[in-house]
């Protein structure tokens, strides 16, 4: 009986503990998320856009991006940014509509756009074979 009691007592104890870690997974998911636009909506300007990214290093990277009407490549380190050349739309293969697609979707437009997580999960699946019922 106290043995039955006992296990009844740790069972009870477990699922609390799970029950609140899954309350803590849902707080934080919700709570990345709002600071996530809140910070998109503060960087969000009409006159500066970064295009495209690339790390070439930790702390090193090179960035195409449009001030304006024009584009720049920058080498952002971790203390200094440095203007490498000026680029026009032409140079990139974009033209203005693929511009304003890309941003009304929240993606930049160009080659080297970011993918959503989902298009990075299909991809990745692909390369693994199929399960057979």
């Amino acid at each position: 009986m106290i043995l039955l009691s006992s296990f009844l007592n740790n069972f009870i104890q477990l699922v609390g503990v799970l029950v609140i870690f899954g309350f803590v997974l849902v707080i934080t998911y919700f709570a990345t998320k709002w600071i996530g636009g809140f910070q998109k909506m503060q960087m969000h300007g009409r006159n500066l856009q970064v295009i495209e990214s690339m790390q070439l290093a930790p702390n090193k990277y090179i960035e195409i991006v449009k001030a304006g009407e024009v584009y720049l490549v920058i080498a952002v380190g971790k203390d200094e940014v440095t203007m490498l050349t000026r680029l026009t739309g032409e140079q990139l293969g974009i033209t203005e509509g693929e511009m304003e697609e890309g941003c009304a979707g929240g993606k930049a437009a160009g080659a080297g756009s970011q993918e959503t997580f989902q298009e990075i999960l299909n991809r990745f699946r692909e390369h693994f074979p199929k399960k057979q019922d």
